[in-house]
């Protein structure tokens, strides 16, 4: 799998078809996230990339207050009224009509379009296809109307989009990623004040995202049961110690009550603070260029993700220890919601096509699945395509 170079021109002459006439095209990228799992709705610490496969929507106004979408991924048509109100069809389609509704609520009202969508991003695999879409789909329909798009608050309603209208609890990192990531750095974001730092990664190591080829249907509603967890954790905590959200508590505080603490809340609180913890220890080891000890923090990472949040799956462990098992590997960990997709690398530049076939070989041997192995370069967040 490598991401489309003539995902431009191909959509420009779909779109003609379909509709008869020239279209303008936003595009917005999926993610990896180098460390920092399941902190993000704990207003902790994450540390993501933008990757360059992509969602494009190409988009032109209507005289009415419909939308028209078409996806080149998917056989469906859907028509939505803007005029007469929407509602989830928990259909692919939420995706850009939740945002739709987002934008209006926030002030923002919207001309009717047609619209073309196409994505190189795997769905499924954890690479925040989901994300991307909201996002140039925002971008898309306020470039459409005429509005400046604040990608701060396009973020923010695109969130809020996933959330209340599809129903999935996310956090603020994709979208955010996707909206702000830049070309060869990685960013740490904090994800309570929304402040963010750049860094570049150096071109001796590069990011392999290695796709498991599997999805387990677990994914959607165990994500939003690990964040019900972590709130009942911070209900529990916070009748003894002042906190908001797990980002408040210490290891040591953790601690001290964990013998009242129920098993399981004690495991996801242990796994929200350490990682925490994690993700700012592996931005110093980035500044000093030490790829052994950041390495070491996404393994750490993985196997707490594993046993003590519990939303790995025997394909993304033994796509991790195929990976540490290869010498030119700094380090590896699933990357995204779990329960399948894709395992971030971080791998020496001159071991990758090495590291490529030893890890299609042995996985294949294993499972039976032929998996997707692909370098990744960083990319720049949401823009329109202008040439």
């Amino acid at each position: 799998m490598q991401p489309s170079t003539t995902i431009t021109p191909e959509i420009e002459g779909e779109f003609l078809r379909l509709y008869g006439k020239e279209p303008r095209i936003f595009r917005a990228p999926g993610r990896i996230n180098l460390i920092g799992e399941h902190t993000d709705y704990n207003e902790g610490f994450v540390m993501p990339v933008a990757i360059d496969f992509q969602v494009c929507v190409a988009i032109s106004g209507r005289d009415d207050r419909k939308l028209r979408i078409r996806s080149t991924n998917f056989p469906d048509i859907v028509e939505i009224d803007l005029q007469t109100g929407v509602q989830p069809r928990h259909h692919w389609s939420d995706y850009v009509a939740g945002v739709a509704v987002a934008l209006e609520q926030a002030g923002h009202f919207l001309r009717g379009a047609d619209l073309l969508i196409h994505s190189d991003i795997p769905i499924g695999s954890g690479l925040s296809s989901s994300a991307a879409l909201e996002v140039a789909a925002g971008f898309a329909l306020l470039g459409n109307s005429a509005i400046p798009t604040k990608k701060l608050e396009l973020a923010k309603l695109c969130r809020r989009a996933e959330n209340e209208f599809v129903g999935a609890r996310v956090g603020i990192m994709d979208q955010f990623i996707s909206c702000f990531g830049r070309k060869d750095m990685a960013l740490l974001l904090d994800c309570r004040s929304l402040d963010y730092q750049l860094l570049p990664l150096p071109t001796r190591v590069r990011l392999v995202i290695c796709n498991t080829m599997v999805k387990h249907d677990l994914a959607v509603g165990e994500y939003n049961r690990r964040r019900e967890e972590c709130e009942e954790a911070v209900r529990f905590l916070s009748r003894r110690l002042a906190i908001k959200t797990l980002r408040d508590l210490s290891v040591g505080e953790l601690e001290q009550y964990a013998t009242e603490l129920p098993q399981t809340l004690y495991r996801r609180a242990r796994h929200v603070i350490r990682e925490n913890a994690r993700v700012q220890s592996a931005f110093s080891q980035l500044q000093r260029g030490d790829f052994i000890a950041f390495g070491r923090l996404m393994g750490e990472s993985h196997r707490s993700l594993r046993d003590d949040f519990e939303v790995s799956c025997p394909e993304l462990d033994l796509m991790v220890e195929l990976a540490e098992r290869h010498p030119g590997v700094f380090g590896a960990r699933m990357t995204g919601a779990g329960f399948g997709g894709c395992t971030v690398n971080l791998v020496a530049s001159e071991a990758v096509e090495e590291f490529r076939k030893f890890v299609e070989r042995h996985y294949e041997k294993s499972t039976g699945h032929v998996p997707e192995v692909f370098v990744s370069s960083i990319a720049d967040g949401a823009t329109e395509v202008t040439e």
